[in-house]
């Protein structure tokens, strides 16, 4: 019964997936050129939302300057889709309120959120009313003090807003869904793909999903399905370039395009927040009853069924294993994740038990030595001296371990300077150190290493190394496709990839894989009252 059900949805996915790509590109041409009729007021639509994915398992703490809040017209530069010149723009009178994303990092300080919310709020209550709004999370912010906070937040929205107004929300798929936040949102979409190169356009789904049901005057759905699934796994393991995860998300495409479906979205949630709405969600939406909760039941279903086939995106290892691998390899670069202290994940980004590592090793430490990039760890005092001295100049200074010195101290740098750079969004500023053969980036505030650009603008060429180290879990794109070899190395930091060793006291338990011997889950779909009830 399982294997046929599985077939059928990969042959489902596989039979309607070109077809979703003609009809995402058709209702695009289509919502671009059809504009409402003349004498038709133009539906008013607020733009809010805040983002960032923030572990309890780290002792960072994340403030309101971390969010780079875009407020009234600013918010525009963050969707290109929005263009002036687009045909997005002319369809409504966007009344933008505030928009804030910050990098992943520990829980966010109850001032920081308590502040943006009531922003949010003054400026919403300034701009109103409104037919629509487009709700932009990503749906794993934790907040000292504060269970759901998304959960919390679309609630005192409704109190400006009222409960007509159609909300659309756009998450990341490693957000969480609670029943609150079910309840008072109507259309709800997430991303499909891990690494998120569709984020931009799930973003744009939610704003056309919102466009649509207000042109045609069908307004909010009649039917929000919702399942939970009992099934906490980091994105490392449930990425959409491998399977299993590659085969059920190729099902939610073609199951959002059915007859009687708005939209279809699958969640894997965010395994570094111990809260009890921390697990896996489907959710459906759409007019008609039995398409949205049968479509609802069977990518649950789906999800339940290969929950032991995940496994993790690349070989694993411990450090030792990583770089051992790495200096007896042919292929360069060779990549090393570090994935204990992922910033994009949660991690504070300074834990310097790595690198500390790193630097032990006779490999990188003579002239015909294995080169070795690493990225990155933070240590403003470190960037200061380095600007003082200058390129070229010594330094000896310490970085790291000021926020997370739980697994080594801070690193002493003894070196020579061979870059500095100002002005980046995250970091402020960059150095490069070089000691032996290895060249460590060091930052003035946390930065992730996403891009080539991010380290030949430092003067460093990882295609030419040896081996690279990054502070991510599974590779971004670019970073993909540049490797010759990488391993995902198990590193200790706020974002753990050892999920059975952390110390869950709140989750809702029973919950695979803490607990794996657990009984089957009622899967079945639980119709969420509209927002018009509540």
């Amino acid at each position: 019964m399982k294997i046929t059900f599985l077939l059928a949805v990969s042959l489902f996915a596989a039979t309607f997936q070109p077809l979703s790509s003609k009809l995402d590109e058709k209702n695009f041409e289509k919502n671009e050129t059809e504009l409402p009729g003349k004498n038709k007021a133009l539906p008013r639509i607020a733009i809010a939302g805040l983002g960032i994915e923030s572990s309890t398992f780290s002792p960072a703490s994340t403030t309101e300057e971390a969010f780079h809040a875009r407020y009234g017209d600013q918010v525009y530069a963050a969707y290109p889709f929005m263009s002036a010149d687009s045909g997005i723009r002319a369809k409504a009178t966007w009344l933008p309120a505030l928009v804030g994303k910050s990098l992943p990092g520990g829980a966010v300080t109850r001032e920081a959120y308590e502040s943006l919310v009531k922003q949010t709020l003054e400026l919403l209550k300034k701009n109103g009313p409104y037919d629509g709004m487009f709700f932009d999370i990503h749906g794993a912010m934790s907040v000292v003090g504060l269970d759901d906070p998304e959960g919390d937040f679309i609630v005192r929205i409704r109190e400006v807003v009222g409960k007509k107004t159609v909300i659309s929300t756009s998450m990341d798929l490693h957000g969480n869904v609670s029943w609150r936040l079910a309840q008072n949102t109507d259309l709800i979409t997430c991303y499909r793909m891990a690494p998120h190169e569709d984020a931009m356009q799930t973003k744009k789904r939610a704003v056309t999903n919102l466009l649509s049901r207000l042109e045609s005057g069908k307004g909010k759905p009649a039917y929000k399905a919702w399942i939970p699934i009992p099934v906490l796994l980091p994105g490392e393991k449930t990425s959409t370039r491998i399977e299993p995860g590659k085969r059920i998300y190729a099902a939610v495409t073609p199951a959002s395009l059915q007859k009687g479906v708005i939209d279809a979205a699958m969640w894997v949630g965010y395994a570094w927040a111990d809260e009890p709405r921390n697990h896996a969600v489907v959710m459906v939406t759409g007019d008609d009853k039995n398409a949205v909760t049968s479509t609802a039941e069977k990518l649950a279903k789906s999800f339940w069924d290969v929950r032991r086939e995940f496994e993790f995106v690349a070989p694993t290892g411990t450090l030792k294993e990583a770089l051992d691998k790495a200096v007896t390899s042919d292929k360069t670069p060779f990549f090393i994740s570090d994935s204990g202290d992922n910033p994009t994940a949660g991690g504070a980004g300074d834990v310097t038990w790595t690198i500390t590592e790193i630097l032990k090793r006779p490999e990188f430490q003579g002239e015909n030595g294995k080169s070795l990039i690493y990225a990155s760890i933070p240590g403003p005092e470190l960037v200061a001296k380095a600007v003082e001295v200058g390129v070229g100049g010594k330094i000896d200074a310490l970085a790291g371990a000021k926020v997370d010195s739980r697994f080594a101290p801070p690193i002493r740098l003894v070196g020579t300077v061979t870059a500095i750079e100002h002005g980046d969004r995250n970091a402020e500023t960059e150095v490069v150190v070089k000691v032996g053969n290895v060249s460590v980036i060091v930052t003035k505030k946390r930065k992730p290493y996403h891009k080539e650009a991010d380290f030949t603008r430092l003067g460093l060429t990882p295609r030419k190394s040896d081996v690279v180290v990054v502070k991510i879990g599974y590779l971004e794109p670019e970073l993909y496709s540049m490797r010759a070899d990488w391993i995902l190395s198990l590193t200790p930091g706020g974002v753990d990839q050892n999920l059975e060793g952390l110390d869950y006291k709140r989750v809702k338990r029973p919950i695979f894989p803490l607990d794996k011997d657990m009984k089957e889950p009622d899967l079945k779909a639980r119709l969420v009252p509209s927002s018009d009830t509540i």
